[in-house]
């Protein structure tokens, strides 16, 4: 295993430590953003500050409210001042359509992820995007 490798395994367990904070039932999901060898941000899926915990409705469907996890790790950096440009983000599932979209326009230029969503479209985006997008199982 190679020293890039290495990293990549230890920021995906702190990832996936972080998505344990999640509130949700169905899928806890954890995302850290690293730039120049520094964690700036993290996030876990979960309703906005403020709002009740939890993530399902009664019918075990996720609620239209809950944000991912790569879009609160975005948002932070936005609200905080720090730039996501170059960046890695580091992920225990593999993002969405519409995460895929944050990422791009965020400036990270590499997603690295242990667990494939069903739907795949989301990181073939990125590749389109020239995004690099490793799978760590």
């Amino acid at each position: 295993m190679n020293k890039q490798e290495r990293y990549d395994r230890a920021y995906l367990r702190m990832a996936t430590e972080w998505a344990q904070l999640s509130h949700c039932d169905r899928k806890k999901v954890g995302a850290i953003i690293v730039k120049n060898g520094q964690i700036i941000s993290d996030g876990f899926n979960g309703t906005p500050s403020g709002f009740d915990n939890c993530c399902e409705t009664v019918d075990g469907d996720t609620k239209w409210e809950v944000m991912h996890a790569e879009f609160n790790a975005i948002m932070k950096c936005a609200k905080f001042g720090d730039s996501c440009d170059g960046a890695t983000m580091y992920q225990t599932l593999s993002p969405c359509k519409e995460c895929s979209k944050l990422i791009i326009a965020s400036g990270i230029k590499r997603v690295v992820f242990s667990v494939q969503y069903k739907d795949l479209s989301g990181v073939d985006f990125l590749r389109n995007a020239g995004i690099q997008i490793e799978i760590l199982e």
